[in-house]
């Protein structure tokens, strides 16, 4: 069933309209559910945050194949550069981030950000691209490589069946949705427990890394700026690949309402996520060097495999375990955070309703979850999931450079608006401005591709007008909807 955009009340885990339709929302509003109604707690603490941000940043991809930055820098010494250039813009966004949860504390993330600076158009259309095609692609993609990795090693010696690899992904997919539907308290501790194993996985590479360091193995470091020049359009490309490793960096504000003390804990969990982060992926690429070469590095289809069976012997076996543990804590904090913010869109009217409904007695907005649970399911066995994330990959980037464009807008559109957590102007117009680059970049390097994402992001433009704008829908369309 489909709404007018509206802002509901809390009430036993349902919600009545409250704003009529085309409004923008109030700044201030916090949709806090009267004493005696069921609302999402505030269950997310300091470290609880940190978890979220760590556990979904780090994925598969720093173990496996971090060979897309060196591709396009063609040196050893350019790509460590990139890599932290890259953590250095990722914390730039962050910390827009952490001025627009702090002064709007609403969950939701880019969708509530757009509709508070922009209107309910472009944040209908980005979350209706989520819900459809992003979320359910980017959650089947993340569960293959934990599928693929939990099964590594008991098929050590031939090639891992398919429909094996997507049997035990079906059973981690519905273990996610199982446990984000039943308890917020258990699905953060178990992520708390996942961004742990990221960690030790992390230092499992770094430590035998520097240890080779100590022994002198730097060969490989030696004229690190040497090879191939990095051309015009590599560079570029470059830093998308390294943007895209350390995507995640907004999802806890996706559940600003059920953080602890938001003002405090989001700038605070930001900071220190991305501190640790940054760190972690560039000594992780400085350990890769002391063992592996550059050409090796570019052949080698798991990195931290390969690293791992040259220093480590028998004991290399613990890392595609490692590496699945990774993937499903993606999973997990993904999937906790973007069900928020479609708990927050149907709240404004931009979803079914029930969406916005939360379990009486669990607290979860256990529809908003479950609703993701058979668009995953048909993409994992159906679906071409690489061409779908190719083809809206632009789209992330794109929105995310107009939220932060929307911190600059709102700046001069109220200036007396709180804001607990201020950043320098220029941080915020020096990321947008990059995040806008690389969605020209896309444009002009694969123009078919992203073309056709583009066309697919704006099937949301009628989608808007059709299911919430048009007021005059024949008795059949409304049943049809369940109004």
């Amino acid at each position: 069933m489909w709404r007018k955009a509206s802002v509901p009340a809390a009430s036993n885990g349902k919600y009545s309209p409250g704003r009529s339709k085309g409004r923008s929302p109030s700044l201030e509003s916090g949709h806090l559910a009267p004493e005696g109604k069921v609302a999402l707690k505030q269950k997310v603490t300091l470290l609880r945050g940190i978890s979220i941000i760590i556990g979904t940043i780090i994925g598969a991809g720093i173990f496996i194949s971090p060979k897309g930055i060196l591709q396009n820098t063609g040196s050893v010494g350019m790509s460590l550069c990139v890599w932290a250039a890259c953590g250095l813009l990722s914390l730039f966004g962050a910390l827009c981030y952490a001025e627009l949860g702090t002064c709007i504390k609403k969950s939701g993330g880019h969708y509530t950000y757009i509709l508070e600076a922009f209107g309910p158009l472009p944040a209908f259309v980005r979350v209706w691209v989520e819900l459809l095609i992003i979320r359910p692609a980017a959650t089947a993609v993340i569960s293959l490589a934990f599928g693929r990795y939990i099964l590594e090693p008991f098929f050590m010696q031939c090639e891992i069946p398919e429909l094996a690899i997507k049997l035990i992904t079906a059973v981690g997919i519905t273990t996610v949705m199982v446990l984000n539907s039943t308890s917020v308290s258990w699905s953060a501790r178990i992520q708390i427990f996942l961004t742990f194993c990221k960690l030790v996985a992390i230092l499992i590479i770094i430590v035998p890394g520097v240890i080779q360091l100590i022994k002198g193995e730097t060969q490989h470091f030696k004229n690190a700026f040497a090879g191939n020049d990095a051309s015009v359009m590599g560079l570029p490309l470059a830093f998308y690949s390294g943007m895209y490793a350390y995507s995640g960096w907004f999802y806890l504000n996706f559940v600003t309402e059920e953080v602890e003390n938001p003002e405090k804990n989001i700038p605070l969990a930001i900071c220190i996520s991305m501190i640790i982060v940054t760190v972690g992926y560039v000594l992780t690429n400085v350990a890769y060097f002391t063992t592996i070469s550059a050409g090796e590095l570019l052949l080698s289809k798991a990195v931290a495999v390969t690293f791992a069976e040259r220093l480590m012997g028998n004991f290399s076996l613990a890392v595609p375990v490692f590496v699945a543990l990774s993937c499903f804590g993606s999973m997990n904090g993904g999937v906790f955070a973007v069900s928020r913010m479609f708990f927050v869109a149907s709240r404004e009217g931009h979803l079914p309703e029930i969406l916005s409904m939360i379990h009486v007695r669990k607290h979860t907005p256990l529809p908003a979850v479950i609703v993701l649970y058979p668009l995953t399911m048909i993409m994992l066995f159906n679906g071409d999931l690489y061409s779908l994330l190719n083809f809206l990959s632009f789209a992330r980037w794109l929105f995310i450079g107009l939220a932060v464009a929307g911190l600059i807008y709102l700046r001069y559109k109220r200036p007396d608006m709180p804001r607990p957590f201020k950043v320098p102007l220029f941080i915020p117009a020096l990321f947008s401005f990059t995040c806008l680059f690389m969605v020209a970049l896309s444009l002009y390097s694969d123009p078919v591709n992203t073309g056709i994402g583009f066309a697919i992001t704006l099937t949301g433009v009628p989608a808007y007008y059709l299911f919430i704008i048009w007021d005059k829908k024949p008795k059949w369309f409304r049943k049809l909807l369940g109004k």
